[in-house]
């Protein structure tokens, strides 16, 4: 994707350097493009930590770095497995909801092994760091492509005139190295001259749609509004929303999804108004181990600040304001669980398949094994 007429890619390395990995650091959008560099496995859990770089797959890109950071970092008197082990919980633990950190770091280290010199640990573990990002690259791309004939078919419908279309958080290419899973269909929608418009919800307390979704969709030239998270409801009740498309940081094997905590009411709202709900989800972020959503997946609780306070950008700086009393407390639940039986369909890189283990199941066969 772009930003102005520059292709970006949200993570990347540096061809000058190659012991610093670059990103866009997130934190400072919309109000400024800044490219932060990790240099070891500490700048990694603290991007990730800090939200610098968020989203499922891209936070996935970003801990196979990490081991690749880590294995630079062996030195005569490292026991070299036994560091890259230890780099690879540390990195696994930094945020527990999302299935791709730890598939990824899973995967990279299944390519190493004891065998290996300090050099060829560090070759290996970069080749497979990029190799998940042209995998993550190219799911979203064919999630796009797949989720695409959704839109045409209420643009038939409606007889050209605009779809609507719902989103929730920030599921798009800064989530995602490039493309986005949510935005993919909607991008290639309006590059094939689809009138579309986007209601991007605002989404409390880190207003990731409000301040990433939006910006993304306004270096596209996608038409979109920003709304309150609450708006959603009444934006269907009124016939204003044609289909819902979000994103998912971990989905089950029966087809309930994790995503950013209000996905659950939106779903809700668009089952009672007969709203088609979509959740776009590459393979990398269904966690195919476990069954119920609500009982197995760790909801990740962040630091309560984040409710009481927001920010923006003040006086040519970008500021945080308290929202409420000095002796307030607040809870922060940052997903939330949408039942399979309220999730129309999944869009993925090999097509759409039902909420179901079923149909999970004969999209996958391989991954039931």
């Amino acid at each position: 994707m772009k930003i102005g007429n520059k292709h970006y890619q949200t993570i990347w390395i540096d061809e000058s350097d190659p012991s610093v990995i670059k990103v866009i650091d997130q934190q400072k959008l919309p109000f400024f493009l800044e490219i932060a560099e990790l240099r070891s496995v500490e700048d990694v859990y603290n991007a990730i930590d800090s939200m610098t770089v968020r989203g499922a797959p891209l936070i996935g890109a970003a801990a196979a770095f990490g081991i690749y950071l880590a294995a630079l970092e062996i030195t005569v008197n490292t026991n070299p497995i036994s560091h890259l082990h230890n780099a690879a919980r540390y990195l696994v633990s930094c945020r527990p909801t999302a299935v791709n950190l730890a598939w990824a770091v899973d995967f990279v280290m299944k390519k190493l092994n004891e065998g290996m010199s300090a050099e060829e640990l560090a070759e290996n573990s970069l080749k497979a760091a990029l190799e998940i990002c042209d995998l993550e690259k190219e799911n979203c791309r064919l999630i796009g492509i797949n989720g695409l004939p959704l839109i045409e078919e209420i643009s038939r419908k409606k007889n050209g005139d605009s779809v609507n279309i719902l989103t929730h958080c920030n599921a798009g290419w800064l989530a995602c190295i490039d493309y986005g899973t949510a935005t993919a269909p909607l991008y290639l929608a309006h590059d094939k001259g689809i009138k579309l418009h986007v209601w991007v919800d605002e989404t409390r307390p880190r207003n990731q749609g409000a301040r990433l979704t939006a910006y993304e969709l306004g270096q596209h030239g996608v038409p979109y509004t920003i709304i309150p998270d609450n708006s959603g409801g009444h934006l269907m009740q009124h016939g204003m929303v044609d289909i819902v498309i979000v994103g998912s940081d971990r989905t089950t094997r029966k087809g309930d999804s994790a995503n950013k905590t209000g996905t659950y009411l939106k779903a809700l709202a668009a089952h009672d108004n007969n709203i088609p709900f979509y959740s776009a989800v590459p393979s990398t972020s269904i966690d195919f181990s476990i069954n119920d959503g609500i009982s197995e997946v760790k909801i990740e609780e962040r630091d309560p600040e984040e409710v009481l306070k927001t920010e923006g950008l003040l006086h040519g700086r970008i500021e945080q304001v308290r929202l409420c009393p000095e002796d307030a407390r607040a809870a922060n639940y940052g997903f939330d669980i949408t039942p399979a039986r309220l999730i129309t369909g999944i869009i993925t890189e090999k097509g759409i398949c039902n909420a179901t283990e079923v149909s999970i199941k004969e999209m996958f066969p391989d991954k039931f094994n």
